[in-house]
């Protein structure tokens, strides 16, 4: 059962969730992929029965499902079970690791098997800072699919939008593709993950409460849009490798660019905004 036992950040009892596992499982249906093509502007023939599934699809298999009278003040699911009880009250996705051994395919059972894999707390400019590491191994029929590390990031009250003086506008890639945020693309990619985080749909929340300039946009779906980008600009070649790493929040205020750029077999990509820091930088492998 959840256990909010402590409001400090002790991260001897936080420790005890290292080596917590759990096993769940989802069907890639053909209307999840519908769903996921039209949210993204994907061009796509109609799913069908065994093609292909899009790129990162899987991160909308299997969510965690609370009642809605469990959420926490900020949508989340309560902590303590699976997750840690982190009591620092903002959550981030911040960064990722991605390998790919075989198509996911329409159709597919696929079944999630889930590490906690490390704990670990730093000072940041905010104040503290609690990174939890989960691993998660991807399989259909025993058959592996992808591996996936995730590097969540919680943080204290402080503002964590506010950064330390002017940071560098991000360079100009070799490729680029601007995207328009709204607030139907952020919502309705929170519900394909179903994802109750309030500060991707809920403006007042997001900007009273949080301290944000507007609406979030989603880590995940960065990197999603990046990882497609790659695979575009490799003739439709999806990587062996991708990783990816948050450097700044990216709010609906304002379009935002995917940039790549090659060096040898490797591409890397980042999101910024005109004129802004880099908000998200990944590299795509090919082998």
């Amino acid at each position: 059962m959840p256990d909010d036992r402590s409001e400090e950040l002790d991260l001897d009892y936080l420790n005890g969730w290292i080596g917590r596992e759990e096993t769940v499982s989802d069907v890639v249906t053909p209307e999840l992929v519908r769903r996921f093509n039209a949210t993204l502007d994907i061009g796509a023939p109609p799913p069908e029965i065994g093609a292909p599934a899009p790129l990162l699809v899987h991160l909308c298999l299997a969510p965690s499902v609370a009642a809605t009278g469990e959420l926490g003040p900020d949508g989340h699911p309560p902590r303590g079970d699976f997750v840690p009880p982190v009591p620092l009250p903002r959550r981030m996705w911040a960064g990722g690791e991605l390998e790919f051994f075989d198509d996911l395919r329409i159709g597919d059972r696929v079944e999630r098997h889930s590490r906690v894999a490390d704990i670990a707390v730093k000072q940041g400019r905010s104040g503290a800072l609690c990174f939890v590491t989960v691993e998660h191994r991807i399989s259909v029929d025993a058959r592996p699919v992808l591996t996936e590390i995730q590097n969540i990031v919680y943080r204290g009250p402080s503002d964590p939008s506010r950064g330390a003086g002017s940071p560098q506008p991000a360079k100009s890639g070799e490729h680029s593709r601007r995207i328009r945020v709204t607030a139907p693309l952020l919502f309705r990619y929170s519900a394909l993950m179903f994802n109750g985080h309030r500060i991707h749909y809920d403006r007042a929340y997001a900007t009273g409460t949080e301290g944000y300039p507007g609406l979030v946009v989603h880590g995940p779906l960065q990197a999603t849009l990046l990882l497609h980008f790659a695979a575009e600009l490799n003739a439709g070649r999806s990587p062996s490798r991708f990783t990816f790493r948050s450097k700044a929040p990216l709010f609906d205020d304002g379009d935002f660019i995917l940039h790549a750029a090659q060096d040898g077999d490797v591409l890397h990509l980042w999101t910024a905004r005109e004129g802004g820091p880099a908000a998200m930088e990944a590299t795509a492998y090919w082998s």
